[in-house]
Protein backbone atom coordinates (compact mmCIF):
# COMPACT_ATOMS: atom_id res chain seq x y z
CA UNK A 1 0.00 0.00 0.00
CA UNK A 2 1.28 3.36 -0.73
CA UNK A 3 1.24 6.55 1.93
CA UNK A 4 -1.80 9.16 0.85
CA UNK A 5 -0.31 12.21 -0.13
CA UNK A 6 -0.81 14.74 3.04
CA UNK A 7 -2.30 18.35 1.58
CA UNK A 8 -1.10 20.98 2.38
CA UNK A 9 -3.36 23.70 4.11
CA UNK A 10 -2.75 27.44 2.89
CA UNK A 11 -4.09 30.16 5.25
CA UNK A 12 -6.39 31.83 3.76
CA UNK A 13 -5.69 35.10 2.70
CA UNK A 14 -7.59 38.69 3.60
CA UNK A 15 -7.71 40.70 0.43
CA UNK A 16 -5.98 43.76 0.18
CA UNK A 17 -7.93 46.84 0.83
CA UNK A 18 -8.29 49.00 -2.22
CA UNK A 19 -7.10 53.01 -1.95
CA UNK A 20 -10.77 54.09 -1.43
CA UNK A 21 -10.96 51.44 1.84
CA UNK A 22 -7.19 52.65 2.56
CA UNK A 23 -8.65 56.34 2.61
CA UNK A 24 -11.60 56.12 4.44
CA UNK A 25 -9.44 54.20 7.25
CA UNK A 26 -7.09 57.36 7.13
CA UNK A 27 -10.30 59.87 7.43
CA UNK A 28 -11.95 57.94 10.17
CA UNK A 29 -8.51 58.39 11.81
CA UNK A 30 -8.17 61.92 11.43
CA UNK A 31 -11.95 62.27 12.43
CA UNK A 32 -11.18 59.97 16.26
CA UNK A 33 -13.69 58.06 14.78
CA UNK A 34 -16.32 60.51 15.56
CA UNK A 35 -17.59 60.83 11.61
CA UNK A 36 -19.74 58.82 10.00
CA UNK A 37 -19.16 58.60 6.26
CA UNK A 38 -22.79 59.37 4.48
CA UNK A 39 -21.24 59.02 0.83
CA UNK A 40 -18.04 58.32 -0.94
CA UNK A 41 -18.02 58.29 -4.88
CA UNK A 42 -14.60 57.62 -6.66
CA UNK A 43 -13.94 58.84 -10.01
CA UNK A 44 -10.81 57.87 -11.94
CA UNK A 45 -8.61 60.80 -12.92
CA UNK A 46 -5.73 60.68 -15.76
CA UNK A 47 -2.85 63.50 -16.62
CA UNK A 48 -0.34 62.88 -19.21
CA UNK A 49 1.89 61.67 -16.59
CA UNK A 50 -0.66 60.63 -13.46
CA UNK A 51 -2.94 58.56 -13.06
CA UNK A 52 -5.61 57.86 -9.87
CA UNK A 53 -8.73 58.82 -8.99
CA UNK A 54 -10.91 61.78 -7.49
CA UNK A 55 -12.65 61.11 -4.00
CA UNK A 56 -15.95 63.09 -3.14
CA UNK A 57 -17.23 62.42 0.74
CA UNK A 58 -19.49 63.65 2.51
CA UNK A 59 -18.93 62.82 6.83
CA UNK A 60 -21.55 63.04 9.14
CA UNK A 61 -20.27 64.41 12.92
CA UNK A 62 -23.34 64.08 15.45
CA UNK A 63 -22.99 65.32 18.99
CA UNK A 64 -20.96 68.37 20.43
CA UNK A 65 -17.62 65.81 20.96
CA UNK A 66 -18.67 64.56 17.00
CA UNK A 67 -18.92 68.68 16.12
CA UNK A 68 -15.77 69.63 17.49
CA UNK A 69 -13.76 66.68 15.81
CA UNK A 70 -15.04 68.01 12.72
CA UNK A 71 -13.98 71.60 12.83
CA UNK A 72 -10.64 70.33 13.52
CA UNK A 73 -11.13 68.06 10.18
CA UNK A 74 -11.83 70.94 8.80
CA UNK A 75 -9.05 72.64 9.69
CA UNK A 76 -6.29 70.54 8.77
CA UNK A 77 -7.68 68.63 6.25
CA UNK A 78 -6.35 70.43 3.39
CA UNK A 79 -2.36 70.51 5.08
CA UNK A 80 -2.96 66.70 6.49
CA UNK A 81 -0.05 64.30 4.74
CA UNK A 82 -1.30 60.81 4.37
CA UNK A 83 -0.01 57.82 4.61
CA UNK A 84 -1.70 55.46 1.93
CA UNK A 85 0.07 52.75 0.37
CA UNK A 86 0.75 52.93 -2.78
CA UNK A 87 -0.84 56.50 -3.41
CA UNK A 88 -0.04 60.26 -3.00
CA UNK A 89 -2.87 62.40 -1.94
CA UNK A 90 -1.67 65.55 -4.46
CA UNK A 91 -5.17 67.29 -3.53
CA UNK A 92 -7.27 67.72 -0.53
CA UNK A 93 -10.23 70.49 -0.48
CA UNK A 94 -13.07 70.99 1.63
CA UNK A 95 -15.67 71.64 -0.29
CA UNK A 96 -18.95 72.12 1.95
CA UNK A 97 -19.81 72.25 5.33
CA UNK A 98 -23.27 72.66 6.87
CA UNK A 99 -24.31 73.08 10.77
CA UNK A 100 -27.81 71.95 12.48
CA UNK A 101 -27.94 72.53 16.30
CA UNK A 102 -31.16 71.04 16.77
CA UNK A 103 -32.34 68.28 17.52
CA UNK A 104 -28.89 68.02 18.33
CA UNK A 105 -25.40 69.97 17.07
CA UNK A 106 -24.60 68.43 13.78
CA UNK A 107 -22.21 69.29 11.22
CA UNK A 108 -21.87 67.56 7.40
CA UNK A 109 -18.90 68.05 5.49
CA UNK A 110 -18.53 67.36 2.14
CA UNK A 111 -14.34 67.01 0.85
CA UNK A 112 -12.99 66.04 -2.44
CA UNK A 113 -9.43 64.46 -2.57
CA UNK A 114 -7.37 63.95 -5.55
CA UNK A 115 -5.21 60.63 -4.97
CA UNK A 116 -2.41 59.47 -7.37
CA UNK A 117 -0.85 55.81 -7.90
CA UNK A 118 3.16 56.56 -6.29
CA UNK A 119 4.73 53.83 -8.89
Amino acid sequence: MSASPTAKIRPSRKPRRTAAERLRLALDALCSGLATIEQHDEKAWASITFSGARHSLRLTFSGAEAVEAGESFVSILPEHEFTIPGQLVADATITNVRHRLLPEPQMVVECELLLLIDA
